[in-house]
């Protein structure tokens, strides 16, 4: 039996099951299989395989990487080349684009990499067309941008979301507040520090137990569901903030646009008349987070052309040397920095201290 005649038939049970108390923790059961059955067709088993798809992934360039993701002919290379001005081969009929062409803007400053992905189809997750490749090189962008034609976007939007969540991408989430600690013996020993709708002790022991986990302290902090749980203990989800690009404005009225306007993560534009581009370069940079560090030499004014751009969490001076050589860290002596992060200009710091956006560095060496 071939793992998708597995996976159809799990779907399939859970399906017929009802909700309900009783049931679920035999849910929670099908839905760890379930995801067991997904990571191994993403990662097939055996040795090297049958080779990777041909020149697919593209080097990591910039400061930050955004794919642009949709189904075939919703103007995905129209976008990437109105804002890039890279040419990627746009015609009139579905699936023009077959591997990833990347272009480059600079924005505030930062160079942001572009990636044009091909279209994805229905089962993407499962291997059909060049989906798998196309949803790894999506695992490693910052920032995925879900573009959909303006008149049929619902449909499409829930397809896309359900092949990237197949394969371990979750959009606009934050990684669940679970502890987890394996050990080798005392059986599970199961917290909650919060009253939980959905998981009970049975049910966290027979997901572990699904996963030949019998000994480990888990404590959940928040009201996680089972598919949290199950996220976790898998461990190889990354966690991508994500922004909905509804193409094609141009051919629908105002009252419609207003009405559109209103959807969270949403960005109405029409990428071959260029409408709308300053509004959606304004949410990818909000997305991004990305924090832009200006330095200055000694006895001169601050550069304020080319910052040095760090991604959010990673803005100590620690950090900030890393980025420029990794010996600069050991010649460091103090740093002398201006902006919102200090409480007096200028301010001595050591290497841990956490910059903000748009702060001034200076460094002093030994």
């Amino acid at each position: 039996m071939s793992i998708l005649a597995k996976i159809a038939e799990i779907e399939n049970e859970m399906a017929r099951t009802q909700k309900n108390k009783a049931t679920a923790h035999h849910l929670g059961l099908l839905k760890a299989r379930l995801a067991k059955l997904r990571r191994e067709l993403i990662t097939p088993k055996g040795g090297s395989g049958g080779g990777t798809g041909e020149g697919f992934d593209v080097a990591k360039t910039g400061d930050a990487r955004i794919g642009f993701v949709g189904f075939p002919s919703v103007g995905k290379s129209t976008l990437l080349s109105n804002l890039a001005g890279v040419y990627s081969e746009v015609a009139a009929y579905e699936f023009t684009t077959l591997t990833t062409v990347p272009g480059v803007i600079r924005y505030k400053g930062a160079k942001i990499q572009l990636l044009d992905l091909p279209g994805i189809i229905e089962g993407a997750k499962d291997g059909k067309g060049r989906g798998r490749q196309v949803i790894a090189v999506a695992r490693t962008c910052n920032l995925i941008l879900i573009v959909l034609d303006v008149l049929k976007p619902l449909l499409h939007k829930k397809l896309i979301e359900h092949e990237l969540e197949g394969f371990g991408i979750r959009l606009n989430k934050q990684p669940p507040n679970i502890g987890f600690k394996k050990k080798d013996k005392g059986g599970i020993n199961f917290t909650a520090t919060c009253t939980q709708s959905e998981l009970d002790a049975e049910t966290v022991k027979s997901i572990l137990s699904e996963y030949k986990i019998h000994n480990a302290d888990i404590t959940l902090r928040s009201d996680v569901t089972a598919d949290d749980l199950i996220d976790m203990v898998e461990g190889n989800r990354v966690y991508i903030p994500c922004i909905y690009v509804l193409n094609k404005i141009d051919q629908i009225s105002i009252e419609e646009l207003d009405v559109i306007y209103k959807v969270p993560h949403c960005v109405p534009i029409s990428a071959h008349h260029r409408w709308n581009f300053d509004d959606l370069l304004e949410k990818m940079w909000d997305y991004l987070q990305l924090v832009r560090i200006y330095t200055k030499p000694k006895g001169q004014l601050p550069d304020y052309t080319s910052p040095v751009v760090l991604p959010n969490g990673r803005t100590s001076v620690e950090d900030f040397c890393l980025k420029i050589h990794k010996n600069l860290i050991k010649e460091l002596k103090y740093a002398l920095v201006w902006g919102s992060s200090v409480k007096h200009n200028p301010q001595k710091v050591g290497k841990d201290h956490v910059m903000e956006d748009e702060d001034v560095i200076q460094l002093v060496k030994k």
